[in-house]
């Protein structure tokens, strides 16, 4: 499930892709803050140049419990929704795409948080997303 804040531009092969900056966040449950134990579930692209906002969550419930086998699994992936919905709708929605990211990406002392806000350049940021997820959540 992804949510869109606007209309790609771009793509691996298209000769008016151009080349812009995008950020990214991912997404972790940190079921004890004391312990400072962590798994990724998720992970938040935007391109301000491209006009893309897009989350994508995955919650691996088994290693979830290996961290704390009494998490609220309920409570995570409502968190976890949030993250995807508010890039497209919400309360959000009449946000840019800009300060909709900053808000997703602001710390939290939740079990659900985002981490630090790292960069790139991609002539498609739904291809950075795929990448990003398969390479670090899934």
């Amino acid at each position: 499930m992804s949510g869109r804040g606007g209309p790609v531009a771009g793509g691996g092969n298209d000769p008016a892709a151009r080349t812009e900056s995008f950020e990214y966040a991912l997404i972790r449950v940190v079921p004890s803050v004391e312990r400072g134990e962590a798994i990724n579930a998720g992970v938040i692209v935007y391109s301000r140049g491209h006009e893309y906002l897009c989350a994508r969550v995955h919650l691996d419930e088994q290693r979830l419990r290996a961290l704390d086998p009494a998490v609220e699994m309920s409570a995570v992936r409502t968190a976890l929704k949030v993250f995807e919905r508010a890039c497209a709708e919400g309360h959000l929605a009449d946000q840019p795409l800009g300060a909709r990211f900053r808000w997703l990406t602001a710390p939290r002392s939740t079990i659900v948080q985002p981490g630090p806000v790292h960069g790139g350049l991609t002539d498609d940021p739904e291809a950075e997303l795929a990448h990003l997820f398969d390479t670090l959540v899934r």
